[in-house]
């Protein structure tokens, strides 16, 4: 049976975009089966649209109220990976439960720097950073402190406007994240509960997506 993956997203979804088209190259070897998202307006759901992907919106207010929903969106499609993509909600510990070791999320910084916000990029213009990227990892209770899976990175010039340095950015986050979600699902990456770890079963792709800087 094929893999299911449900992405959650808030914003234009050109992450999740990317990864339906890569699951129907079959380079990921699943089927994104929803899309959910907490804004009748996201861009994402055009896409979604556009490619045949069911749709569901959820009120997130009040927060228990709309993970409850999502939940039962969940519990219905049944996904083998729930991957956030640009999705602006801090779930809760218990909806971490219910999942835990399934849900990713990717962070446009290089973690732990400027975790934890939502203006990851601007943030390091501001302290006017050499080295910018992005971060897969686990969701776990805190925000954005899951174990790493995979890292990119790129050399920007603090003086480019913000528009480039998100352009490179983005183009970093639509390689390694089919990449970590193809590699968790063909059992080359292993989320370790018991010691809150990632394992990698491929030793090529541990040296090859963990880090990598273009320049």
């Amino acid at each position: 049976m094929k893999h299911k993956i449900v992405v959650f997203a808030s914003g234009s979804g050109s992450n999740f975009e990317n990864i339906v088209l890569k699951s129907k190259e079959n380079y990921i070897p699943a089927e994104v089966s929803c899309l959910v998202t907490d804004k009748a307006g996201a861009g994402a759901i055009k896409r979604a649209i556009r490619y045949g992907v069911k749709v569901v919106v959820v009120n997130w207010k009040p927060r228990y109220l709309g993970e409850k929903n999502a939940l039962c969106v969940l519990e219905k499609e049944n996904p083998s990976l729930v991957v956030f993509a640009g999705f602006m909600k801090v779930v809760s510990p218990e909806f971490v439960s219910h999942w835990r070791g399934k849900i990713l999320n990717i962070h446009p910084a290089l973690l732990p720097a400027f975790e934890g916000t939502t203006n990851a990029i601007e943030l390091s213009v501001e302290k006017r950073v050499r080295i910018a990227g992005c971060t897969v990892h686990f969701v776990d209770e805190s925000v954005d402190g899951g174990p790493i899976i995979a890292q990119a990175a790129t050399l920007i010039d603090p003086d480019e406007e913000i528009e480039k340095i998100e352009q490179k950015i983005h183009s970093l986050e639509h390689k390694i994240y089919p990449a970590v979600i193809k590699g968790i699902l063909e059992g080359k990456i292993i989320f370790d509960q018991q010691n809150n770890r990632v394992i990698f079963k491929d030793n090529k792709m541990q040296l090859s997506s963990i880090f990598s800087i273009e320049i």
